[in-house]
């Protein structure tokens, strides 16, 4: 028979509700403040609502009235250095937010609204229907709030994504050893969402200062909490991975202020994340002013049964109840709230005509179009910069493999900022690869050995990045293990910049390797760079060199925006020329490099190809000028040095390994024959991989891939189809 012994979670989990005592006990301070930031949120959530009815918010409104209890309840308690992030429905937390920072402390329920809660006001209405004064001058609007210097991150329109993000706050601020914690508000909906998951577990393992604070709201738009999951209390999360939990009544403001407080304790004093599940409730449908009940999914009963609930209403009664406040005290202020947003909203609207119109000169300029989708590179200013054919320094044979780790090892020897994260990179003397040897030795707490969880610790980076203190360095093993993080690469990180107004910085790196040729097969050999060039946001820098890794990642590394350099594993087994002791240069981004020179055709190319390249124009003895493109994002292709060749040849042929289907080369030959098509004999060529993933079978994975003989078909066809043979092409 067996043996059954009950098993005990290794974290408590916990309900707590408040008492008459905790409400004799609460400073009146406390409680007049929370009746203050709830009522201006609610006015605020309902002019928004007046305004989309009208039909004046362009997007949606997702508003947050009946929930202003879990915010202001949950954010008092902060200090103005700790940070915050919320979903997509996430007015109350960022206003909530933004009141505790700019003051006063302990505004006085009776008092007039200061100048600074009115402008506040104002310019959050601004950013959410879409104008220039906004938060992030109109470009973030309901869903994207951000205000750095009052702690508020951002909010964000993809359920769930912003949890990693905060936990790249919280471990900035774990690292800083200043206490501050960092809280992601998300909803029932994204509690089963892989990311939150995922970094529940990154954040528990790593002990960070994170609260996540579940806004059970019981609707996923209208699917019930019920149908979502087995455990509708969601906080049980919790005690899969040993965070402790609890779970509170989001109508009781004083009660998610409790719950708040003992969860702050454990984070500030090194005990790692919390959970607080806080039951709250939606007034009005998913979006806009019409209640749930209007489309089917609700009873209005059950709606009048919470509404009986209000947060407002509770603390209301238990100051009045005490002797606190009077019933006109309460009226008053309402009724100055309800003034406060009608003059945001009169100052942001014209009445003039017969229908109430955005003022025309508060829009946005069309030319504010694509500013800040990156940096101007101003970081970049006074560095020093190097070419190997002009290079003073000594150089030697060195495998490419050693200069990846050396140049990280000098970086993080002369910057404690930079931080090295990724899956295996503490260990096998430098992970699969050895790009990381001696790294965790030489720089302990630095370099970060992640689960198997690529969305968590990619999302996790471009947090700590938008942070500002630290610059993350990031490993995916494989590019093809992009798009398990797809969200974080491409909605979160390249995003930031410009979706909060192109003011904030991104300084992140991406490595990553070309693994065709290895046998890995469909998942693991994949060239990124075609999908990442059409990623707005991202540069992107392929060394074909070991010099050139040296000067190219020290860029990346003083970028401010993120860059994702792009490795081969048929390099990293190479030899060649790499300084022995200066390893300091910088090769500028948007600086191409002629390999090769000649006037019969311009070959561009960059990575592993440019060497199999040269080989092939010298073999068949075409004058080809083969240019090491080594920046591929669009901002950062050298146009002076490709126009300059094509200018001469007349004759273009593209070289790349990988697959047509994620191809790099469309995008270049159509921006080629765009800007040089007078120049041009004849279309732009392209060499480049079939359509299939390469396959385990080595000779299948050859012929997937694009090598030697395609490069010579290539240069072939570019001569044959330009009417010159071989044989006059080295003429």
């Amino acid at each position: 028979m067996t043996v059954q012994d009950t098993l005990s979670p290794s974290a408590p989990w916990r309900e707590l509700r408040s008492t008459a005592a905790d409400w004799d006990a609460a400073d009146p301070a406390l409680l007049g403040t929370l009746l203050v930031h709830q009522h201006l949120i609610r006015a605020f959530e309902e002019k928004v609502l007046e305004l989309a009815g009208r039909g004046l918010v362009h997007g949606p409104a997702h508003s947050s009235v009946g929930q202003e209890g879990g915010a202001a309840g949950s954010i008092l308690p902060l200090r103005a250095s700790d940070q915050i992030n919320g979903s997509h429905r996430g007015h109350h937390q960022f206003l909530a937010k933004a009141l505790g920072y700019i003051g006063p402390q302990h505004p006085d329920p009776r008092a007039d609204l200061s100048a600074d809660v009115k402008g506040l006001l104002r310019k959050t209405l601004a950013e959410i229907l879409g104008l220039a004064e906004g938060f992030c001058k109109g470009r973030g609007g309901s869903m994207h709030l951000r205000w750095e210097e009052a702690g508020a991150l951002g909010t964000n329109a993809i359920v769930g994504g912003g949890v990693p993000l905060a936990a790249g706050a919280a471990w900035a601020h774990r690292r800083a050893e200043t206490g501050d914690v960092a809280v992601t508000y998300f909803g029932d909906g994204a509690v089963n969402i892989g990311s939150v998951l995922e970094t529940m577990n990154l954040a528990a393992a790593w002990r960070l200062p994170l609260c996540f604070f579940i806004e059970n709201n019981r609707y996923a738009v209208a699917t019930t909490v019920e149908e979502s999951t087995a455990e509708p209390r969601l906080s049980a999360r919790g005690l899969a991975f040993g965070i402790p939990s609890w779970k509170v009544d989001g109508m009781d403001p004083l009660a998610v202020y409790l719950a708040m407080e003992e969860a702050l304790a454990v984070m500030r004093t090194g005990g790692g994340p919390t959970i607080i599940e806080a039951d709250v409730y939606r007034y009005f449908h998913q979006n806009g002013p019409l209640p749930g009940s209007a489309f089917g999914y609700r009873t209005k009963d059950e709606e009048k049964a919470w509404r009986a609930r209000d947060p407002l209403d509770r603390v209301a009664r238990e100051m009045t109840s005490r002797g606190l406040l009077t019933h006109d005290d309460v009226a008053g202020l309402r009724a100055r709230c309800v003034a406060a947003m009608d003059e945001a909203a009169a100052a942001l609207l014209d009445t003039s005509g017969p229908a109430p119109r955005i003022r025309p000169e508060l829009w946005p300029s069309p030319d504010f179009r694509d500013y800040g989708i990156r940096g101007d590179l101003s970081e970049m200013a006074g560095v020093r910069t190097a070419e190997q054919d002009s290079f003073t320094g000594t150089l030697a044979e060195r495998p490419f493999i050693d200069t990846v780790a050396d140049v990280m090892h000098r970086r993080m020897e002369t910057d404690d900022r930079v931080v090295v994260l990724g899956e295996d990179i503490h260990r096998l003397k430098g992970g699969t690869n050895g790009a990381t040897r001696g790294l965790a030795a030489a720089f302990p707490g630095r370099v970060l050995g992640t689960p198997i969880s690529e969305n968590a610790f990619a999302g996790l980076a471009g947090g700590m990045a938008m942070d500002g203190r630290y610059i993350p360095v990031v490993e995916f093993m494989y590019p093809d293990f992009m798009w398990v993080a797809a969200d974080q690469v491409f909605n979160q990180i390249a995003k930031a910049r410009h979706m909060f107004g192109g003011e904030g910085i991104m300084p992140l790196v991406l490595r990553t390797k070309i693994a065709m040729g290895t046998g890995y097969g469909s998942q693991h050999s994949m060239d990124p760079a075609g999908i990442f060039a059409t990623s707005v946001g991202w540069r992107i820098v392929a060394p074909s060199t070991p010099f050139d890794y040296v000067g190219l990642m020290n860029s990346a590394l003083r970028c401010k925006d993120p860059v994702l350099v792009l490795e081969h594993v048929d390099l990293y087994a190479s030899k060649g020329l790499a300084p022995v002791d200066d390893l300091d240069y910088c090769i500028p981004f948007g600086k191409a490099r002629v390999v090769r020179a000649g006037t019969a055709a311009t070959v561009l190319t960059y990575s592993a190809m440019v060497a199999p390249t040269v080989a092939a124009a010298g073999r068949l003895g075409v004058d080809a000028e083969v240019i090491d493109l080594r920046s591929l994002d669009r901002a950062g292709l050298d146009w002076d040095t490709i126009g300059a060749s094509i200018r001469k040849t007349g004759n273009v042929l593209i070289v790349e390994q990988g697959s047509i289907g994620t191809s790099y080369g469309g995008m270049l030959a159509d921006e080629i024959q765009r800007r040089f098509f007078d120049w041009l004999d004849q279309p732009v060529q392209r060499v480049h991989g079939a359509e299939a993933s390469p396959s385990v079978s080595k000779v299948l994975e050859a012929a997937a891939a694009a090598g030697p003989r395609e490069i010579e078909d290539g240069l072939r066809r570019v001569m044959a189809d330009q009417g010159l043979p071989l044989a006059l092409a080295a003429e």
